[in-house]
């Protein structure tokens, strides 16, 4: 679906469609996303059980895993916030319980989302893999933006540091 643009000579700017605008507000998600698109084809190029038909399909996974991370930063934010928050040491283990459960299940839920998105056309390989996908593609993050001069956490990001609930 299109948007209309304002008439040309007219001197309003072209209304934006809904995702452009988003785009412009976050540029450091798509910045994020390119990032991803390097470092799963390095990592289709150098390790064999990852795989990708093709570039587009790459590109797809890569807006896919940024999808599922954000959402596992989401939640893992959640769970350290309920971490610090504990005062009680049963309630401290049951919250690192949780952490531990998230960083390990994360990794099989991206597996099983790309497995139901993709089918055979991607193949992260297995649970090594696809961790030692995920810390790379989180360091590359961090660096680029430590690179470009943004801070790690940009408006909306779950980089920041969690602290104790007041």
């Amino acid at each position: 679906m299109t948007t209309p643009s304002a008439p040309a000579g007219s001197g309003e700017r072209p209304r934006r469609g809904r995702v452009r605008r988003w785009l412009a507000t976050r540029p450091a998600d798509v910045v994020d996303v390119f990032v991803y698109v390097v470092v799963l084809n390095l990592a289709i190029e150098h390790l064999p059980a990852v795989m990708s038909e093709s570039f587009t399909i790459s590109l797809l996974t890569a807006v896919l895993l940024k999808i599922a991370l954000e959402a596992v930063l989401r939640l893992k934010a959640a769970v350290l916030r309920r971490w610090h928050a504990a005062t009680t040491r049963g309630a401290k283990v049951l919250a690192g319980g949780a952490l531990w459960l998230v960083a390990a299940g994360s990794k099989l839920v991206v597996l099983e989302l790309v497995a139901q998105v993709f089918g055979d056309s991607v193949s992260l390989g297995g649970f090594v893999q696809v961790t030692v996908l995920v810390l790379a593609l989180l360091a590359a993050r961090a660096a680029v933006r430590r690179l470009l001069g943004e801070p790690a956490e940009s408006p909306g990001s779950l980089d920041a540091p969690v602290r104790a609930a007041p």
